[in-house]
């Protein structure tokens, strides 16, 4: 079978920073439903597109097909009294982007009195490389479409 929309992908990966560091070892599979649900990165999905089960590449993603570029407008700054305890730096604390949209910020810098947030993916701006390896491709039931995500052993557990 091919990977085409709707299908269910169970594959391991490597990821690897643009400078050398791992980011995942690919030991462990994972199983995601393919075909623009926003369950895997769109450049792993179109380097997976029309393959079948036993498929092995590596393809290294720019930015835009991987954790999007960095936007500075991202990184904001609120006095350390509207901060809550214990959080330091390095931590992540949600809250919402000026659309009202759920945003995770990451803590960058505490300074006296401003605490320094950073909306941005931490991988936001960088080349990612992973080495896919296709382990098993299969038809997506119609429970898992209408949830939007794979069921099972690798996938999504209720």
């Amino acid at each position: 079978m091919k990977i085409t929309k709707d299908t269910i992908v169970t594959l391991t990966f490597r990821a690897v920073d643009a400078k050398g560091k791992v980011l995942e070892d690919g030991k462990e599979p994972r199983a995601y439903l393919h075909g623009g649900y926003g369950n895997t990165l769109p450049g792993v999905e179109m380097a997976l597109e029309g393959q079948e089960k036993g498929f092995n590449t590596t393809v290294k993603l720019l930015p835009s097909l991987a954790f999007g570029d960095r936007d500075e407008s991202l990184v904001t700054s609120i006095s350390k009294k509207d901060f809550p305890p214990g959080v330091k730096v390095g931590g992540q604390l949600e809250g919402h982007d000026e659309q009202g949209n759920r945003q995770i910020f990451t803590v960058i810098k505490i300074k006296g009195d401003t605490v320094l947030l950073d909306g941005n993916h931490p991988l936001a701006g960088e080349d990612i490389t992973f080495t896919l390896n296709v382990i098993d491709v299969k038809a997506a039931s119609a429970e898992e479409i209408s949830h939007g995500h794979a069921h099972g052993a690798h996938g999504h557990h209720h």
